[in-house]
């Protein structure tokens, strides 16, 4: 529907649908959806809402504290959003940037298949008394297993035929240790991805220990996603560093002399 479009008349002034809509949108995301679907009570609750504001107005009551000082802090922050997201709309980042950013940091958008043997071990905490608790190994034993497991791989055994014997990943183990890619950007521990890009290809790594266990890496395939691949995302990146940076020199060049320092002096703990 057209925003001009008048829907109601309230007090005898036509309400659009660009008004309502305006309303709409600076409500919380849940009170929308439950406004459109009652959409005659929100027009009913937008009716007393603007009678008790005018109301309100023609007391002065905008004019008195603590309103007066809640409707200038509502105001600046309000203005603060916008300009944060004018702000946000005005960078740019060129094709141009983008592929210098991604051939100074090729490094950063490798992505590895990998092969996992999963050894794990039971916590400490988790007292083993029956049934699989009683099976489980201990942290020491685990590391054990996984130390010999490495020699033999590394010595010649089969290390798909290893993982389908010991691997203690019952959906890995069945597809014969694949774990899929891993990429730097991951949200993967820091010293999983170390142990995965530090080998070369066929390599298995030392044992990772995890805290539900020990695992071992076979380097399957390394390769470089291309350009084409990550350039929204070195966008966005970058878009975000130089919001950053935007932010910094903003904050940096505000000038702030204290005349009182024992108003901002923390008060010691009781």
């Amino acid at each position: 529907m057209a925003p001009d479009t008048v829907v109601a008349i309230v007090d005898g002034r036509k309400v659009t649908a660009g008004d309502l809509e305006v309303v709409l949108r600076a409500v919380a995301p849940a009170t929308r959806q439950v406004a459109r679907r009652s959409s005659l009570q929100f027009l009913q609750q937008y009716g007393l809402l603007r009678r008790l504001a005018e109301m309100a107005e023609k007391n002065r009551l905008h004019e008195r504290s603590p309103l007066r000082e809640q409707l200038e802090y509502n105001r600046m922050l309000a203005m603060a959003q916008a300009q944060l997201n004018e702000a946000q709309n005005q960078i740019t980042v060129s094709p141009e940037e983008a592929r210098q950013h991604y051939e100074a940091h090729k490094a950063n958008y490798a992505q590895a298949r990998v092969k996992v043997l999963y050894i794990p071990f039971r916590s400490e905490s988790s007292p083993a008394t029956d049934g699989q608790a009683a099976t489980a190994l201990t942290e020491s034993e685990a590391k054990a297993k996984a130390e010999a497991l490495l020699k033999q791989a590394r010595s010649g055994a089969d290390f798909v035929a290893l993982i389908k014997q010991h691997s203690g990943d019952p959906i890995s183990r069945e597809k014969g240790g694949d774990f899929g890619v891993i990429r730097r950007s991951d949200n993967l521990p820091e010293e999983v991805k170390a142990a995965v890009f530090g080998l070369k290809l066929g390599e298995i790594s030392d044992p990772v220990r995890q805290p539900n266990g020990y695992y071992l890496f076979r380097l399957e395939e390394l390769r470089e996603q291309p350009f084409e691949e990550v350039q929204s995302q070195i966008v966005d990146q970058l878009r975000q560093q130089k919001f950053n940076e935007w932010m910094q020199a903003t904050q940096s060049s505000i000038e702030i002399k204290v005349e009182n320092e024992a108003f901002f002096q923390t008060a010691a703990p009781q």
